[in-house]
């Protein structure tokens, strides 16, 4: 393991203040946010669709703490954009946002160091005030968009008006105990981690946080290799990953052949309060690795530290960090 103290060149102006949001394209975008918000605590926040003038793509969107999950389908089968997307991919994630200070000079040098602008820096705007979004393309089908909200009173963004139905259930699930994204994680075909990694530090003025090497980070059967990229103030982290040798094929390279290229793997959500949140019947009703449930199973709770929980631990500017895994959210065909 490798950690990083050179934080590299710093933005003339402007900054990456946090992740904004996460945007997935499903195949139905409403039993999507419903599964989110029953099996992992979220709330409906808000709505565009055929009801507030959307023709194209209807989105639910859900909140918990400061996470941010956007979930869109296609209104119509002639949208072949989408479409398309989803016969390679299945459900999953398509955009990582990032809140901004200064788009139009972040967009501008990202242009000069090579990035592909998909979508250049434009105003959208309703009563609640103005927003200025960009969007970029980075690995695989994925992008980002930059968010610039200075002022911006909405629940979300302009276009998105408050949930035309809120389940009466969700009030009896208890909460879910999510508090901020903490990374998200990006996997990549064999040989492609560095290249994308310099693409974040050329571009965005990413620099490397930290690194695992395939003797660092293995299991009997399957091995990997991963460089954690940051921006300059490290409130967004993105690892990036990509398979190495062992004596089956690595998660990673199963990954990129399901999802049928590079994308976003899985995203971590941080919490202050990791054993209630994923212990039944109060916390969390999701699937866990198996394991994390024989972790779990060891572990008594948070005042008393038992050896077991080392097992799954990671030092991270000497704090210590448990991660819980669950299963699959979603399946490719």
């Amino acid at each position: 393991m490798t950690s990083y103290t050179d934080k590299g060149e710093k933005h003339e102006q402007g900054k990456f203040v946090c992740f904004d949001h996460l945007t997935f394209w499903v195949g139905n975008a409403k039993q999507a946010a419903s599964y989110y918000c029953t099996k992992l605590g979220f709330e409906p926040l808000a709505y565009r669709g055929l009801e507030t003038g959307s023709r194209d793509v209807v989105s639910h969107v859900v909140k918990q703490g400061k996470i941010i999950y956007v979930f869109t389908s296609a209104l119509n089968p002639g949208n072949k954009e989408m479409g398309d997307h989803l016969v390679k991919h299945g459900d999953g994630v398509k955009d990582v946002a990032f809140t901004v200070e200064n788009c139009d000079f972040l967009v501008e040098k990202a242009r000069e160091r090579g990035a592909i602008i998909i979508k250049e820096p434009h105003v959208v705007e309703d009563k609640f005030g103005r927003v200025k979004l960009a969007v970029l393309q980075t690995y695989g089908d994925t992008t980002h968009t930059f968010v610039e909200r200075a002022g911006y009173n909405g629940l979300f963004l302009p276009g998105f008006h408050a949930p035309l139905f809120c389940d009466p259930f969700l009030a009896k699930l208890p909460s879910g105990k999510l508090d901020f994204i903490d990374h998200v994680v990006g996997n990549q075909s064999d040989n492609e981690m560095v290249p994308i990694v310099e693409w974040y530090q050329r571009n965005l003025l990413f620099h490397r946080f930290w690194s695992v090497d395939d003797k660092q980070l293995q299991t009997e059967y399957s091995a990997l290799r991963s460089i954690v990229v940051a921006n300059y103030e490290e409130t967004v982290k993105m690892p990036i990953n990509e398979p190495a040798m062992g004596k089956r094929k690595s998660q990673i390279q199963e990954y990129v052949e399901y999802y049928g290229g590079a994308g976003v793997q899985h995203i971590a959500m941080n919490t202050s309060d990791i054993i209630t949140a994923v212990s039944k019947p109060q916390g969390l009703v999701l699937e866990i690795s198996n394991l994390c449930l024989r972790l779990l199973k060891q572990t008594r709770m948070p005042e008393e530290t038992s050896p077991s929980l080392h097992l799954m631990a990671h030092h991270r500017n000497s704090e210590l960090a448990l991660p819980i895994y669950s299963k699959c959210m979603v399946h490719i065909f």
